[in-house]
């Protein structure tokens, strides 16, 4: 999205300095920033004004400021850079129209924005945000870097506790809230069940009275929600709701195949993407889809071909034979106990899964490796904790190293599967490449 820089000086309560060039769109990374794009120096591990210099070589135009005017480059002074990159997130949704979906939830909402945007490009001009930009910055740098021709708007709100969410939605201002799934994740900062649903029902909250709040069905929590609204609510759900499964077959490759049911019509639907808890997400973003007029065969066109984030259940096979599950983006208790029970249908005859820790449970921690472990014990799978002795058991090897984990893991052909996962802290990706390298 273009803007002059006078205008966003305007819109942020900045004091412009320089030239009133244009700028077309943004970026807080200086190693990624684009010519003509606006430098958002954002405070990390590092101050991201020491790379403002970096960011004009890589083509930056103007760039935003709390240090003062920059020499050379036009820039757009303000008191606090985050706080001003969230009023041009906000700006710049005024300028969309109001096809906006905000989607949250403990698991499945990367997920669903991934399906929800297969389906929604067929028919219309579509923003998504990258991978899981989902917080403070990447809301605004999502509607930021929106084509100027979009025309339907798929924002991914994550939070941290009460009023994150909430603070999301003033710049987003969705019009449809989807939520997937109340589940432990983050528990160490937003608490327990009922303080993670109270933080992800903001957006519910958020919906104006022409609005529409989609469900879970499933999740007694996301369900409860309709009663924080006075939007219309459409539920989904495998268990029922007004979009729902039936049929639900998985295939060897753990791609799954059902029937959806909706007030638009029915359709058989074989999942572009693995793993049969997608199948909600798949609902979602049906649900999504059918509401905003795209039609069924577009629907099914789209989740037959989406296709998901990096590092979530990816299957490939190795030149041995061995079948490798790399859903090493993230983890919590749920979608680690759904991944365990997908490798487990892989057709071979053994199971084996390298997990990391899953971070940011708290008090709840113990209990979570406890039970994760417990599910792989039932369906027979060999675990190897890397980097972690919280899943506990003694027949639980536990290695710290790639090298390790590849020693531990044994030779290895054509009758193994390995699930490789964990939270993002530990980088279990590079297992998954190392065992299709091999």
């Amino acid at each position: 999205m273009k803007f002059q820089a006078a205008d966003i000086a305007a819109a942020v309560g900045g004091t412009l300095s320089g030239p009133d060039v244009i700028v077309d769109g943004a970026n807080f990374d200086s190693r990624l920033i684009r010519p003509r794009q606006l430098f958002i120096p954002v405070r990390g591990e590092r101050d991201g004004h020491d790379f403002i210099d970096a960011a004009r070589q890589g083509g930056a135009t103007a760039t935003l400021s709390s240090r003062g005017a920059i020499d050379g480059l036009t820039t757009i002074e303000v008191a606090d850079v985050e706080a001003a990159f969230g009023a041009l997130g906000a700006a710049a949704r005024s300028r969309l129209p109001d096809r906006v979906a905000g989607i949250t939830g403990s698991v499945g909402k990367t997920s669903s924005k991934d399906l929800a945007a297969a389906i929604l490009a067929r028919r219309y001009v579509a923003t998504a945000n990258e991978k899981s930009f989902n917080n403070e910055l990447g809301v605004p740098l999502t509607l930021v870097n929106a084509s100027p021709d979009t025309e339907v708007t798929i924002v991914e709100m994550g939070a941290r506790g009460d009023g994150h969410i909430a603070d999301l939605c003033a710049i987003a201002q969705p019009t449809v809230a989807i939520v997937t799934s109340i589940e432990l994740a983050h528990s160490e900062f937003m608490g327990g069940l009922d303080d993670i649903a109270r933080a992800k029902g903001e957006l519910v909250e958020a919906l104006p009275a022409h609005g529409v709040a989609l469900l879970n069905a499933d999740n007694e929590r996301v369900a409860a929600m309709a009663q924080r609204t006075a939007a219309r609510t459409i539920t989904f759900g495998l268990s029922g709701g007004d979009v729902y499964a039936t049929n639900i077959l998985i295939e060897d490759d753990l791609r799954v195949r059902f029937d959806l049911h909706s007030e638009w019509g029915t359709a058989s639907i074989r999942l572009g993407v693995r793993g049969v808890h997608h199948v909600g997400n798949a609902l979602a973003a049906a649900a999504l889809a059918l509401l905003w007029d795209v039609p069924m065969d577009d629907v099914v066109d789209g989740l037959e071909q989406a296709a998901l984030s990096p590092w979530r259940m990816e299957l490939h096979v190795s030149r041995a034979g061995v079948r490798v599950l790399n859903d090493a983006y993230n983890a919590g208790p749920a979608s680690m106990e759904a991944a365990l029970r997908a490798v487990a249908q892989l057709p071979t005859a053994r199971h084996h899964a390298v997990l990391g820790p899953m971070a940011e449970l708290g008090d709840e921690s113990a209990a979570a490796h406890a039970h994760v472990a417990a599910v792989a014990s039932e369906l027979g799978i060999r675990l190897i904790a890397f980097g972690t002795d919280g899943y506990g058991s003694s027949a639980v090897q536990t290695v710290t190293t790639i090298d390790d984990a590849l020693m531990a893991l044994g030779d290895l052909g054509a009758e193994d599967s390995i699930l490789v996962k964990g939270s993002r802290i530990a980088g279990l990706e590079r297992i998954a490449a190392a065992l299709l390298a091999d």
